[in-house]
């Protein structure tokens, strides 16, 4: 999602490792092409180097030691309106969730007990 960059990272940083199916986390890349270093003394941007070769996806190396993807020739551009996301939206372009389907924090139903 354009600007939304910030969101898909702190939500991904939320995620359980044991959520089933697995998120595949290592495909989040920079509009850029390039793989976020995480901070000194990490290894997050070799793990995830070494995810995205196992997928067939060639990392390469930037002048500046980055490490980096074509994303002309891995990237995924849809064009607007073709991905089915199974989610309904209202006139204001947002998921409308159904009422009876919502819940309080706690995990019980989100009316009040009387």
């Amino acid at each position: 999602m354009p600007r939304h960059s910030r969101h898909v990272g702190q939500a991904l940083k939320f995620v359980s490792p044991d959520v089933q199916p697995p998120i595949p986390w290592y495909r989040v890349i920079a509009s850029s092409g390039m793989i976020s270093s995480r901070g000194p003394g990490t290894t997050g941007a070799d793990r995830q180097r070494q995810e995205l070769e196992a997928e067939g996806i060639e990392v390469n190396v930037g002048r500046m030691g980055d490490l980096r993807v074509d994303l002309r020739r891995y990237g995924w551009f849809p064009a607007p309106g073709t991905v089915d996301t199974d989610v309904e939206l209202n006139e204001d372009g947002e998921a409308d969730v159904d009422a009876s389907e919502a819940t309080s924090e706690d995990g019980g139903d989100s009316e009040e007990e009387t």
